[in-house]
C-alpha cells in the first residue's frame, strides 16, 4: 500500500470527502488529489500531523501513516519525519542504532529491547 493509497483509505473509512479532508487540514483540493494519486511526494510533517489528527489515527496506525510517508520521500533521508528531530536531538540514540547494525543485532533482539523498554515504563 502506498502513502496516497493509506490516507485515501483512512479518510474514506470516515466518510470524508477529498474537498472536506483537504479544508480540515487546511491544503488546496488539487493537492490533496495529488497525495492520494501518488503525483506527490508525501507532505511535511505538520500535514502528516494533522492528518494524523483529523482521521482520529490510534498509535498504529500514525506510525504507518509515518512510515508509508517515509518510503515516498528522497533517498536522502528515508527516516519518518516523526523520528527526524527526535534523533537530532537524542545522540545516544544515534550511538545506539550504529552499535546494534555493528553487531548485526537481530530482530528478536530488537523486539526484547522494546518489550524490556515498554515494561520498564509501565512498572514505574
Amino acid at each position: 500500500m502506498t502513502f496516497g493509497e493509506y490516507i485515501k483509505e483512512k479518510r474514506l473509512e470516515k466518510g470524508i470527502t477529498l474537498r472536506g479532508f483537504a479544508e480540515m487540514i487546511d491544503i488546496s483540493p488539487v493537492y490533496m488529489c495529488n497525495l492520494e494519486k501518488g503525483r506527490r511526494a508525501a507532505p511535511s510533517e505538520v500535514v502528516l500531523e494533522s492528518i494524523s489528527s483529523k482521521l482520529m489515527l490510534s498509535k498504529e496506525e500514525k506510525d504507518m501513516l509515518y512510515d508509508l510517508a517515509s518510503k515516498e520521500q528522497t533517498a536522502k533521508n528515508p527516516v519518518p519525519k516523526d523520528l527526524n528531530g527526535f534523533l537530532k536531538d537524542n545522540r545516544v540514540i544515534v550511538s545506539a542504532l550504529r552499535t546494534a547494525k555493528d553487531l548485526d543485532a537481530t530482530d528478536e533482539e530488537w523486539q526484547e529491547f522494546i518489550d524490556k523498554l515498554k515494561n520498564s515504563r509501565e512498572n514505574q
